[in-house]
């Protein structure tokens, strides 16, 4: 996943991805593919916004300098991309065809202007979307967030959300991935049902509240309603005695994101209408309450509540004194734990009325809830319903620093109308203010002569969209420009899209599982069908990444007067200070860490994410100067599992450091006296002999199929061990050292590269073939032979497949363990299975006693 720019550059835990996806491409060209491994920059975005409004420098600058670090530092550690096709989605060259896309969308009726609440920030003059609010304020600068609906521009990812859930069962992606996007598009089967309000007098009136449920079979059981504070409905519904306090409610509500309000730990909160509805089953009146656990967004925005069987329900009900009906019973008969909802399915009861032609107790859950549906539709009370929790993507962003929305308003009718394709890219105005202007209105409101515009068809006086597209736009579709990055006629030629789709491996953090991964395969979807690619996902293959923490840090708990605490028994005193300890005062004692001077205070031990904000953030250039490039990338393959979230230690580079040491001087040799090393190599055009051989070609076997599987730890542990036999000859071959240095080419390139030079080699080792394991040298030559002294197992010696009875004992005989069981002893018989046993049987009658222990 190409990354965004940002001011600080990359930390260690940048190249995590990029050396891996850099491993495998080096691997796969030596296998004879053709790989594709660009770069590029996802560059629009709020950052860089943020700074030009507090420095006065205009984004595109700032982002360029960032651009400039990123790419001096992957250039460093030494990344095999192909700098040709680096691409930018600041570039209008780029964005010309994120705004063709759009217009594609506009044209199939998936892109479309609506009155949303949304997520407005006043301080960042923005809408955020869901994620990007924490707690009422904003992810960026804590800055407080209210709810408010504005006109903007929507994509209708909605009507693909069967496709895009249909279709990740044929993906290569992680199951936990896989499973939060199902979430996420939350696709549900039920009904909607017709609740009709009643005035003050209990009397029906022409006003009716639908809602959408999983369980229709609990429909008897539903003994309040509950709107969401946005309900359309609500405030003809509200009675003029509580007017007052349901606004005041709405009023907070607003505040909070929807992650925030459908929190299932926090506690309910909710108020009275004033009103009621009548059960269109049971027949009794129902009040209707407003909380913010419902969603205005989700189903119609309004819920029939079943306390008895489920738990959020029950929690509401239970707060505010609301009946509790039971109308299932488990299968099982078992009973169900007291002051808890059942929400499992069962039986029904507790559920007839034959005023209304419905009786649906003694049936299973499942048979009541088609009863009730076929019920409903009868009587037109409502009707079945697929469901999906999955919202249409919200597209519109109130900020400066994004690509321009390709659309014109006509001035006398307001009508919307795309930008011709002819005329893109629309590129962004140069501003000098990119404040806020607090009022909704965009920064580019402020370029009135950019805004002012005709139209060409009918030559009437038009203005612009002023609002700009949200970062994921840029990202959505940019694996297809490397494909064809510097095409200005199309998007990607066909050709060249047949030939490299779908994207093989694609590395990057399980962050991005839903909002840039599920965007991505919609515009996909799109794009397959007009035409423009030719498979119906985007990505075959997706790695996450695990996280690379901070270096441990230490912190040792103190009281009130100072003084030092155990971690263990901290949580008892309630308050207590924190003091961060060096690691030189801290000693391991078990699986605890404690204080060196005083072993009985045991500490706290916790790697956090690297950020700038805890001081724990370790530049790679740093480590590049003072270990090399192949240090730093070996040790980050080196750390542990590819997926495994692991701690950065900066010690533990140096065991890498010091095996790419002992490599090079294996092969070359030690430095001569004034420091420098010899030219060429120690190595010797010698046969290998069978042992060397062997070694070679395990290693060779364990470090393919490692590499494929991306086991880089343990393929590394495997070149490691080669290395240790290694320094046990008396002579290094040629041609297995060649073959060694090939298998360490993808992880530590730049020592390859001079290994293979100083071999002899003129042109670079990136091209050259892989090694290929021979199958003849992975058979084990050898078996370990247990040796028995009159049926007793002493000892075990090593023997070749096939040895014969003879050797085996000579072998027995010589072994400085077994040896003093037989040297000299009296042999009655020997019992030899071929490749399983030697049993020796000792002439008793002729052997001194307490000679045999």
């Amino acid at each position: 996943m190409f990354p965004y720019p940002s001011g600080a550059g990359l930390h260690v835990g940048h190249p995590l991805g990029y050396t891996a996806t850099d491993v495998l491409a080096r691997f796969k060209r030596m296998q004879g593919y053709n790989v594709l491994h660009p770069m590029g920059w996802d560059a629009f975005g709020l950052p860089a916004e943020q700074y030009a409004i507090e420095t006065g420098t205009h984004p595109k600058l700032t982002t360029l300098r960032n651009i400039n670090r990123f790419r001096s530092q992957l250039k460093s550690l030494g990344f095999s991309y192909d700098w040709d096709r680096e691409i930018s989605t600041i570039e209008p060259e780029y964005y010309k065809w994120t705004q063709w896309i759009f217009l594609q969308l506009l044209k199939r009726g998936l892109a479309y202007q609506a009155e949303v609440p949304v997520n407005w920030c006043p301080a960042l003059g923005t809408v955020l979307a869901n994620e990007e609010v924490v707690d009422g304020v904003s992810e960026r600068g804590g800055h407080p967030v209210i709810r408010k609906p504005m006109r903007q521009w929507m994509l209708k990812i909605t009507a693909y959300a069967d496709r895009l859930l249909e279709d990740l069962d044929e993906l290569d992606w992680p199951e936990s991935i896989k499973e939060m996007q199902r979430n996420w598009i939350g696709r549900s089967e039920g009904a909607e049902v017709e609740f009709c309000v009643l005035d003050s007098d209990g009397m029906e009136t022409d006003m009716k509240i639908t809602v959408y449920t999983t369980r229709p079979d609990t429909i008897f059981g539903a003994t309040y309603l509950v709107v969401a504070p946005e309900y359309t409905l609500l405030s003809s519904i509200v009675s003029t005695e509580q007017r007052e306090s349901v606004e005041g409610y709405q009023d907070i509500a607003s505040r909070k994101s929807d992650l925030e309000r459908t929190e299932l730990l926090k506690e309910k909160t909710g108020v009275f209408s004033g009103c009621y509805a009548k059960n269109p089953t049971s027949g009794e009146p129902i009040p209707i309450w407003v909380a913010d656990y419902v969603l205005g967004s989700y189903g119609t925005g309004a819920i029939m509540a079943v306390p008895a069987h489920d738990a959020r329900d029950h929690e509401f009900a239970s707060k505010f004194n609301i009946p509790i009906k039971w109308v299932v019973t488990p299968n099982n008969g078992s009973c169900v734990e007291s002051g808890k909802a059942y929400s499992g399915e069962g039986i029904i009861v507790n559920s007839s009325n034959l005023k209304v032609g419905l009786d649906i107790n003694g049936l299973s859950s499942k048979e009541a809830a088609y009863k009730v549906i076929e019920w409903a539709e009868k009587v037109g009370k409502g009707k079945k319903k697929v469901n999906y929790k999955l919202r249409d993507w919200l597209f519109a962003r109130q900020r400066y620093w994004g690509e321009p929305i390709p659309v014109i308003f006509l001035e006398d009718s307001g009508e919307s109308l795309p930008v011709l394709e002819s005329e893109l890219p629309l590129t962004l105005p140069e501003l000098d203010d990119f404040t806020p202007s607090g009022t909704g209105e965009p920064p580019l409101s402020k370029a009135v002569s950019w805004i002012k515009t005709i139209d060409p068809s009918s030559g009437k006086p038009a203005t612009r969209e002023t609002n700009t597209m949200p970062q994921w736009a840029g990202s959505c579709w940019y694996y297809l420009r490397f494909m064809d990055p510097k095409n200005s006629n199309e998007l990607v030629d066909k050709a060249k899209e047949k030939y490299w789709s779908p994207v093989d491996v694609y590395v990057g953090g399980a962050e991005h599982a839903v909002l840039h991964l599920l965007y991505s395969r919609f515009w996909h979807k799109v794009l397959y069908d007009i035409g423009v690619v030719s498979t119906k996902e985007p990505f075959k293959c997706v790695i996450n990444q695990g996280i690379i923490l901070g270096e441990v840090q230490y912190t040792a708990c103190k009281d009130t007067y100072e003084n030092y605490i155990s971690a263990d028994s901290a949580d008892v005193l309630g308050e207590y200070l924190q003091e961060i300890i060096p690691e030189e005062r801290v000693v391991k004692s078990g699986e605890f860490f404690v204080l060196k001077d005083n072993p009985n205070i045991r500490l706290i031990a916790r790697a956090h994410k690297m950020s700038k904000s805890r001081g724990n953030v370790v530049n790679p250039d740093d480590v590049v100067s003072e270990y090399g490039a192949d240090s730093l990338r070996l040790y980050e393959m080196f750390m542990g599992p590819f997926r495994d979230s692991k701690t950065w230690n900066t010690s533990g580079i140096e065991g890498v450091h010091r095996f790419l040491g002992r490599t090079w001087r294996l092969i070359v040799g030690s430095p001569l006296h004034h420091g420098a090393f010899r030219d060429g190599t120690l190595v010797t055009d010698e046969e290998p002999t069978t042992e060397q051989l062997r070694a070679l070609h395990k290693c060779i076997a364990k470090v393919t199929e490692e590499t494929e599987g991306t086991r880089f730890n343990t393929g590394i542990s495997a070149m490691m061990e080669f290395i240790n036999a290694a320094y046990k000859w008396d002579k290094q071959p040629k041609a297995i050292i060649e073959a060694f240095v090939l298998l360490l080419s993808p992880y530590a390139p730049h020592m390859a590269e001079e290994l293979w030079s100083r071999l002899g080699h003129p042109d670079s080792i990136a091209y050259k073939a892989f090694p290929k394991a021979d199958p003849a040298y992975l058979k084990e030559s050898t078996v370990v032979l247990p040796v028995q002294i009159n049926g007793k197992t002493r000892g075990t010696i090593q023997v070749e497949k096939g040895c014969s009875e003879e050797d085996a004992f000579t072998l027995a005989s010589q072994d400085e363990k077994l040896s003093k069981y037989l040297n000299g002893k009296p042999i009655k018989k020997r019992i030899f299975v071929p490749g399983k046993i030697l049993n020796v049987i000792l002439d008793r009658q002729n052997v001194k006693a307490g000679s045999i222990q």
